[in-house]
């Protein structure tokens, strides 16, 4: 749990009364059924420990993924794997540097900004030296050419990115990710690419059919969003690299995978159509908050993901927080700052709610 330290995400509905939280990107409809039935079953079993190799959901997830099962590893939500897989890239990057006679080398990794805070922070954690590319916002944050250039100069050993990536929803086109594992190859840097949101995106494109090609990519997933298990805390990885996996293992205990968990998932990976009805339901809703945000006289950026990135006022979130509404305020993502802030896409009577407070807010301040 957070000791004394300041919370850097959304979701706290905890410390006050909240009755509609924008502020985390989770399934429109919430938590799959399925899956709550699942809850209940399992806690009937909490009596034993949990699997501690996830059997069950290991070969559910491969079989989900149409990948090896010795590709996947679970953890206890997608945070747990992103400073598990910090420790070991250090780790491993600092054995092949002492090979090298390189100790004077520090470990390097570049991170695109904006983009989720946990990267840096893991980062930091491990003592790897964290680099930031700045997207642009006059390009709408799009991962453009100079990114290769860039990564080509500082030769890295590793470089952090997110598809669709978070706060600004977009997606990495497969053109670039393509370019981006052939400089791996050249260069011998890894590739994390965190595809938490990919499924309730437009049409984005998974890179595991790159897996095999490539052992240094590394893909994180989460049941988080897409089955609105943000409280179970559930995620998992694919790779080809056995190696990085075991290290990753052996920097977490064994039954870190609570037996509810792997009940849950494997519940969730059985519920397509739950998943099918919110990918249905996100871009027509977020076109029309894009809309209406815009009508109000908000700097909406485009997105491919169920969330919104924007420009407004400051203060309009604790404006919105005191009408029990919450949204993220993101000026504590590196490249942004005051003013901006970020939405989920949700149902729409509570889009409606949302639009229409931020109106009467604006109206009051303008």
């Amino acid at each position: 749990m957070l000791y004394q330290k300041e919370n850097l995400h959304g979701g706290d509905v905890y410390g006050e009364e909240i009755e509609l939280d924008f502020s985390v990107n989770l399934n429109p409809y919430g938590t799959s059924p399925a899956v709550l039935d699942a809850i209940r079953k399992a806690a009937e079993k909490v009596c034993h420990y949990p699997d501690p190799y996830c059997r069950d959901l290991v070969k559910k997830i491969s079989d989900r993924e149409q990948v090896p099962a010795s590709f996947v590893l679970c953890g206890n939500g997608a945070a747990e794997l992103i400073r598990s897989y910090c420790q070991a890239v250090r780790e491993i990057v600092s054995e092949e540097k002492k090979r090298q006679d390189k100790l004077h080398d520090i470990c390097r990794a570049v991170v695109t900004a904006p983009s989720f805070i946990e990267y840096e922070l893991g980062l930091f954690h491990e003592g790897i030296e964290c680099i930031r590319y700045y997207l642009k916002k006059e390009k709408a944050f799009e991962l453009d050419e100079e990114y290769l250039t860039f990564l080509r100069n500082g030769r890295p050993d590793a470089v952090f990115l997110c598809s669709p990536n978070n706060p600004d929803g977009q997606l990495i086109p497969e053109e670039r990710m393509e370019q981006i594992l052939c400089l791996s190859e050249e260069i011998g840097f890894r590739v994390f690419v965190d595809e938490c949101f990919l499924e309730l995106s437009d049409s984005g494109v998974s890179a595991k059919g790159y897996l095999q090609e490539h052992p240094h990519l590394f893909l994180l997933k989460a049941f988080t969003k897409n089955y609105g298990m943000a409280g179970v805390r559930l995620g998992y990885c694919l790779c080809a690299e056995e190696k990085l996996l075991s290290r990753m293992s052996g920097t977490v205990q064994p039954w870190n995978v609570s037996l509810i968990a792997q009940e849950a998932g494997i519940a969730a990976l059985s519920d397509e159509d739950f998943l099918k009805a919110a990918k249905e339901l996100i871009p027509r809703e977020r076109e029309k908050l894009s809309r209406e945000l815009t009508e109000a006289g908000l700097r909406v950026f485009p997105s491919q993901a169920n969330y919104l990135l924007f420009q407004g006022p400051g203060g309009l979130d604790r404006e919105l927080k005191a009408q029990k509404i919450l949204i993220r305020n993101c000026d504590n993502f590196p490249g942004l700052g005051p003013g901006w802030y970020r939405i989920c896409v949700k149902l729409p009577e509570e889009n409606r709610k949302l639009t229409e407070a931020i109106g009467q807010i604006l109206k009051k301040t303008m």
